[in-house]
């Protein structure tokens, strides 16, 4: 009994420690990111590069200059690769994502509240006109759909 106490009282802080969010950029979490690399790449291209988007957010040169030249530690922002590889190193990925987003972060579906789903517009419309609505192409239909599915799968609030 003693261990399925501590079994249930483990899961439940690693829960609540999923779902903190990023101090300064609202309703950014562990379960937000996921959902953006899955809308991405199914978070399967982390090491890869498609044409000059890289990672497993699909990270460009002009969203890492946007974001504030994030790299990995030891790296120079001045180096002809240092975007790459932060980009497709997953936890460098979310710092570069998490500062696009601190410039960026805005209500771009008028719902009243900044959430995941506006991260997902901001970055498939870009940070300077994130409201177009994403179901007009192709590419938008299929991140919203991946958006649902991981929206549903992990019971984000939004």
């Amino acid at each position: 009994m003693a261990t399925r106490v501590k079994l249930l009282a483990i899961t439940s802080i690693v829960a609540a420690l999923s779902f903190i969010e990023c101090a300064d950029v609202p309703n950014l979490n562990q379960a937000c990111f996921r959902c953006l690399c899955h809308v991405y790449t199914n978070c399967m291209s982390s090491d890869n590069c498609f044409g000059d988007y890289c990672g497993p957010f699909t990270i460009s040169k002009v969203y890492w200059n946007e974001a504030g030249k994030i790299t990995l530690p030891g790296d120079d922002p001045a180096s002809d690769n240092a975007w790459r590889e932060c980009a497709t190193d997953y936890n460098c990925a979310q710092k570069i994502v998490k500062g696009y987003l601190q410039k960026f972060a805005k209500d771009c579906n008028n719902d009243g509240e900044i959430n995941c789903f506006d991260y997902m517009m901001i970055n498939s419309n870009g940070g300077y006109n994130c409201t177009p609505p994403l179901d007009r192409t192709e590419t938008g239909r299929m991140w919203l759909e991946r958006y649902e599915e991981c929206h549903t799968k992990l019971n984000l609030l939004n």
